[in-house]
């Protein structure tokens, strides 16, 4: 691929080069969290040793670059998304506080009876705090299926909106199934019915270029450390209309604007919503995973998992009682499988034996386990890194396994 010289992409992430149970190491598990580059690794080093100092807190000097860095970290996510202003961009510790954060601060302007729109393939971490909202208040969750191909049925989506509905929870991309939702439809929907969308972008931020003015997204949540970043950073992208509404989440340091025991006032945006010291340190090393992700280029990087994902799937279906889940026309590096009646924790331990890294069991996601009438997938998920080699390695890999088991 042009531009895209693969060797010298892998020499940045120095964990490829390790062994499992004494061989090659092929990861396919980017889906749960990506390895991050030396890059990322440098800066992480560079902030503790030179400038570790709490931000928006001194006057002095460290204070400052400190500070410098993590808002240069904000208007380079600002830029990434296509964002309108840095006030709307809020850094959470991952995608799951994110949505914790609309849940508990628009969850406030949600009345009872109210209904929210979730769907059937979501993440636990875009069905649970919506059921803890409901824990306050008698919020009722409205579920738009999933068809057989791992596709939202949008014709049941386009019959739950009522004068009721007040938010509508989807994912950009499924964490199972692989499937890419039609975001832009979702969101003008909702929007006829003046209906907000909150997008749970985990699964789709490193893969696909996002672009929240085009998709006109009222909030979208995303992590770092899938983004070959940090663990512990997030962002909550959010219209600055609805965040200026919405209450602070949490009280402490940073999110005020006077405190006194009679009445406290709250900072401006982005800060009403930042209570305390944030990471700091792997704010401002995030930057540099966007950087890493730009100097690759998104574009280039989804080309090459696309490519990843169709030869693995056109390998896996000639193995014997191969059951791939998710086979959406619009599908990202995403890979949930069975094999026969093999059970999926024993395929997952015999495959890590083999030096195949990959993730077993239900992916936080139970009620579409559910809905598929199973207890758990083997999944296999593609990053920037991963090679027609690794795919090579895998499907040898799953042969033997196959066999192993009989």
């Amino acid at each position: 691929m042009e531009n895209f010289d693969l060797t010298q992409l892998r020499a940045e992430f120095p964990i490829l080069n390790r062994k499992v149970w004494d061989k090659p190491m092929v990861y396919l598990d980017s889906a749960a969290t990506s390895f991050t580059p030396q890059c990322v690794v440098d800066e992480i080093c560079r902030v503790y040793n030179t400038c570790k100092a709490n931000v928006h807190r001194g006057v002095h000097t460290l204070s400052q670059e400190a500070t410098d860095l993590q808002e240069a970290t904000r208007e380079c996510v600002r830029e990434f998304i296509n964002a309108k202003s840095t006030e709307e961009i809020i850094f959470t510790r991952g995608t799951t506080e994110a949505i914790n954060l609309v849940a508990s601060s628009y969850g406030e302007m949600i009345e009872n009876g109210e209904e929210i729109i979730v769907t059937a393939m979501e993440h636990h971490a875009n069905i649970v705090p919506w059921q803890l909202l409901g824990r306050h208040k008698r919020v009722i969750l409205r579920v738009v299926p999933v068809k057989k191909d791992g596709t939202l049925d949008m014709v049941t989506f386009r019959s739950l909106f009522n004068e009721r509905t007040k938010l509508v929870a989807v994912c950009h991309v499924s964490n199972v199934l692989g499937t890419v939702n039609p975001l832009k439809e979702i969101i003008a929907e909702a929007h006829q019915y003046k209906v907000p969308v909150l997008v749970d972008g985990a699964q789709a931020i490193s893969h696909i270029k996002v672009d929240v003015q085009e998709l006109d997204a009222d909030f979208y949540a995303f992590s770092a450390h899938k983004m070959y970043g940090p663990t512990g950073v997030g962002v909550l992208y959010g219209k600055r209309s609805l965040l200026k509404m919405m209450p602070p989440y949490q009280g402490g340091g940073e999110m005020i604007g006077t405190v006194s025991f009679k009445k406290t006032t709250y900072a401006e945006l982005p800060f009403k919503f930042e209570a305390g010291t944030p990471d700091f340190v792997g704010i401002a090393a995030f930057k540099k995973s966007i950087e890493f992700m730009q100097r690759w280029g998104v574009e280039r990087i989804a080309a090459h998992e696309k490519e990843l994902l169709e030869y693995a799937t056109t390998e896996m279906e000639k193995i014997p009682n191969m059951k791939i889940y998710g086979t959406a026309p619009e599908k990202s590096g995403v890979i949930s499988f069975l094999i026969g009646n093999e059970h999926h924790y024993d395929m997952g331990m015999l495959l890590d034996k083999l030096g195949i890294e990959v993730r077993t069991g239900h992916h936080c996601a139970q009620p579409l386990m559910q809905a598929l009438k199973i207890e758990g997938t083997v999944r296999a998920s593609f990053a920037a890194y991963n090679t027609r080699e690794d795919v090579d390695a895998f499907i040898a890999a799953l042969n033997r396994v196959s066999a192993m088991l009989g």
